[in-house]
C-alpha cells in the first residue's frame, strides 16, 4: 500500500468511526469537497500536511493520532 492509499483509507475509516460523510468532513474541516474527493479516490498522490492537519482538526484528533495507526506501519517503499 502506498502512502496516498493509506491516507485515503485512514480518512474513510475515521469518517466511518464517527458516522459522518466525506461531505460533512469537508464542511467541518474547511477543506474543499474536490480536494477530499481526490484524496479518498486516490487521485491526489501528494496530500499536503496542512490539508491533513485541517482534516484532523475537523475530526478532533491530532496529526500524531492520524499517523499512529496500523495503516501506516508497513507501507511500501516510495522511492524505488
Amino acid at each position: 500500500m502506498s502512502i496516498s492509499e493509506a491516507v485515503a483509507q485512514r480518512i474513510l475509516g475515521l469518517c466511518k468511526e464517527r458516522n459522518i460523510t466525506v461531505n460533512k468532513l469537508c464542511t467541518i474541516s474547511a477543506v474543499t469537497q474536490s480536494t477530499v474527493n481526490d484524496i479518498v479516490n486516490n487521485k491526489a498522490k501528494n496530500t499536503g500536511i496542512v490539508t491533513i492537519k485541517k482534516l484532523c482538526d475537523g475530526l478532533g484528533i491530532t496529526v500524531e493520532d492520524f499517523f499512529s495507526h496500523e495503516t501506516f506501519r508497513n507501507l511500501e517503499q516510495e522511492i524505488k
